[in-house]
């Protein structure tokens, strides 16, 4: 039977000062009044039922998580007491069903992403996990570029393996690094590449398999986890054990290594989410392209998003620039330097200004 991973265990300190580390990015209710966990959550239930949906995050916000998606098993909220990269997240949480389902196929999805079309997204899924289930190996979603885009991470297609009704699949040749701007226009015109979209399906035994092949390391902290999981010990030994695992994500831990990986094409809308500018293709945005959203106004400004959270923000002439603003901190930068929003949060910290973050 199909089952759902959730991963929710990021900081989002790409969106400080509105994510912090009490509600980070994936609580938040950036779009259609929800937050990104519960969308995410929403959009998988008619193919899955709550109670073979899993959520991995962190301890701090597993509460949270459970106040947010009351329909969810309470145990199946899989609390991290730190943040190893997602190799770990998805060895956590396939241990965690084998042990409900040994015949489990996972579907694993990030929290954070938008994709408007839910129904196709649900194909999608229900196809993959059918191929998986049938030929075995590891699958993600390869998203068809429609710019080229340097934040993404790519997939390079390999050949064609079989039709699946609406969707084709195909052996996956190779991960590639995020581009330069050069080589992402020349991914888009060869047409051999997709984005990376970090979605994923596999069987949790043949992934953790992987993992022993792969990260031996990270299989032998796993496996202590596994003995004493359903036991008093569970927790004291998940604390003892998680800060020692490997930071390594599952792209180039196990998926890289792999003996038999799959992609399929899919060209639904999709939305990482990653940084502010991504807002600006989520809200509609005016005839000179700002995208706002609480109590802002925008005079003669272009292409600039500017948020007010609890603040009433007012913006004049200025353009290519993001603003955001809540009762107690205030961001601006440029359009194109968000990313490094993680650089300020960095500096913040440095500082010792932790009731800011």
């Amino acid at each position: 039977m199909l089952h759902a991973v959730i991963m929710a265990g990021g900081s989002g300190t790409r969106f400080w000062p509105v994510s912090r580390r009490d509600r980070p990015k994936q609580f938040l209710s950036l779009v259609d009044g929800r937050s990104l966990l519960r969308i995410t959550f929403e959009r998988i239930q008619p193919l899955v039922p709550p109670e073979r949906i899993w959520v991995v995050t962190a301890g701090s916000t597993a509460e949270l998580t459970r106040r947010e998606l009351p329909e969810l098993p309470a145990d199946h909220v899989l609390a991290e007491p730190v943040g190893r990269d997602t190799a770990a997240c998805a060895g956590f949480a396939a241990m965690a069903v084998l042990r409900d389902d040994p015949e489990a196929v996972c579907a694993v999805l990030p929290a954070d992403h938008v994709i408007r079309d839910a129904s196709r997204f649900r194909r999608a899924v229900e196809a993959g996990s059918s191929h998986v289930a049938r030929e075995g190996g590891l699958l993600t979603f390869g998203v068809r570029p429609t710019r080229p885009e340097t934040g993404f991470g790519y997939l390079r297609i390999g050949a064609e393996h079989g039709d699946l009704g609406e969707w084709t699949v195909h052996r996956l040749a190779e991960f590639v690094e995020k581009p330069d701007l050069d080589t992402a226009r020349r991914y888009l015109a060869e047409g051999g590449y997709l984005w990376n979209s970090g979605m994923f399906v596999w069987s949790a035994a043949e992934l953790l398999a992987e993992i022993r092949l792969q990260l031996p390391r990270l299989a032998e902290g796993l496996q202590r986890i596994a003995g004493e999981w359903g036991t008093a010990r569970a927790a004291a030994v998940v604390d003892e054990v998680y800060p020692t695992l490997p930071r390594i994500s599952v792209d180039y831990g196990v998926m890289e290594g792999a003996q038999l990986c799959w992609t399929i094409p899919v060209a639904f809308p999709w939305s990482d989410v990653g940084a502010w500018p991504a807002l600006g293709e989520l809200l509609d945005a005016d005839a000179e392209g700002n995208a706002t959203r609480g109590r802002v106004v925008a005079l003669d400004c272009r292409d600039t998003v500017i948020v007010g959270d609890g603040t009433l923000v007012a913006a004049s002439g200025v353009h290519d620039l993001v603003v955001v603003a809540t009762p107690t901190a205030v961001l601006v930068v440029p359009a194109a330097e968000a990313q490094r929003v993680k650089d300020v949060v960095a500096a913040i910290e440095d500082r010792g200004w932790d009731d800011a973050l």
